[in-house]
């Protein structure tokens, strides 16, 4: 392994938009943390209003080093490591939960402090710096086995021959895919994912398929479904990504999404820009009796906006669903290792990566090139 040094760059946020390249004391692993070096950060689109703090939700116990997911190599370990070793490729995952009250303390881990007194106070004393940095020190229960040779090998030698870069769509993944684990999506029943061409919700579309169900894409705009359906492949005698055209016509819209068959599921995976639209009330009439709902989008509605009557006659089940449980970080991984999963070249993805040393260029980018499979990332 290369040796540890003592100082590391990193992005210092002092605070609400005054960042700077600084030189900070790498930190050592800890029981319970173990040191990543990190190879990737992914530089999510709304990197810019964590970094100026343009929501509450956003303001962090500064200074810190932000940055929420990364895939990088285990460069030290922690005295309770029993699972790793140095040198392996790991993924972290940004959504940290207190480990003796993960229902009421969590944090978004480089982003987010949550939404409690308690919360606030693990992060500030735990972990108040991110990835966005040479190394990271990680929480154990965050850091995640990748086998390296099957991701990244060639074919030839029974890889799939992905680059590290490509490998940071499994974080747009892993929360979508709690979404659908949360409502026990079954392979071949049919789902409706909307909206569904965004980075998130066109990675619930992605997902969905990969998990073996038949997946109605529903969305405004019909060149942007063309799209995200050519850049899923099948295999053959799969049933293709069946798209949809929504036009604020609830029942109009309705009756498209019957059309395809039988509805067991939706996912709502709106942005709080879709506040008041119509899309998901049009999703929940085209459901069957006892289909499940789950909500994971940003909507601001202050009531359901879908029909109480609806719910109750065809006795739907409607779940929100905020990320992810840690086993379904490792399921995820399990689904993208056995290849059902596409990513990279193959799926049509773009990664833009750029140095530590241009992050403000990498922010600006990434909040620019936003859609499924548009990926910005920083390599330190």
């Amino acid at each position: 392994m290369t040796p540890i040094p003592s100082q590391m760059r990193a992005l210092h946020l002092l605070s609400p938009g005054q960042a700077t390249l600084a030189s900070l004391p790498t930190p050592s692993p800890r029981p319970g943390a173990i040191l990543i070096r990190m190879l990737t950060v992914y530089v999510q689109s709304n990197t810019v209003d964590i970094l100026n703090a343009s929501h509450p939700l956003y303001e962090l116990p500064y200074p810190v080093i932000p940055g929420t997911n990364a895939i990088g190599r285990v460069a030290a370990l922690s005295p309770d490591t029993t699972s790793f070793k140095e040198g392996d490729l790991v993924l972290l995952d940004s959504f940290i939960r207190a480990r003796d009250d993960p229902w009421n303390v969590q944090i978004l881990w480089g982003a987010n402090a949550g939404t409690t007194p308690a919360s606030k106070e693990f992060l500030k004393g735990n972990w108040r710096d991110g990835c966005m940095a040479e190394y990271a020190l990680a929480p154990l229960e965050n850091v995640h086995l990748l086998d390296e040779m099957r991701l990244t090998g060639t074919p030839s030698n029974g890889g799939l021959g992905y680059s590290i870069n490509e490998l940071l769509y499994l974080v747009s993944c892993i929360i979508v895919y709690g979404g659908l684990k949360g409502i026990n999506l079954q392979p071949g029943e049919r789902i409706i994912v909307t909206p569904a061409t965004g980075a998130s919700s066109g990675a619930a579309v992605a997902v969905a398929h990969a998990m073996g169900a038949n997946v109605i894409a529903a969305s405004r705009s019909a060149s942007k479904l063309a799209s995200l359906k050519a850049s899923i492949p099948t295999s053959p005698g799969r049933r293709l990504i069946e798209t949809a055209v929504m036009t604020d016509d609830v029942e109009k819209d309705a009756a498209a999404l019957r059309s395809f068959g039988t509805v067991d599921a939706v996912i709502d995976m709106s942005p709080p820009a879709a506040t008041g639209s119509q899309h998901i009330k049009s999703a929940v009439l085209a459901l069957r009796a006892y289909g499940r709902v789950s909500l994971m989008g940003g909507r601001a509605d202050e009531s359901l906006p879908f029909p109480w009557l609806t719910v109750l006659a065809n006795n739907l089940t409607t779940k929100g669903q905020f990320m992810y449980e840690r086993k379904d970080v490792k399921e995820l991984i399990s689904l993208a290792e056995s290849g059902l999963l596409k990513m990279g070249k193959e799926a049509g993805h773009e990664v833009e990566d750029l140095p530590l040393g241009r992050w403000e260029a990498a922010v600006d980018f990434a909040a620019k090139n936003t859609g499924h499979g548009k990926m910005t990332c920083i390599v330190p």
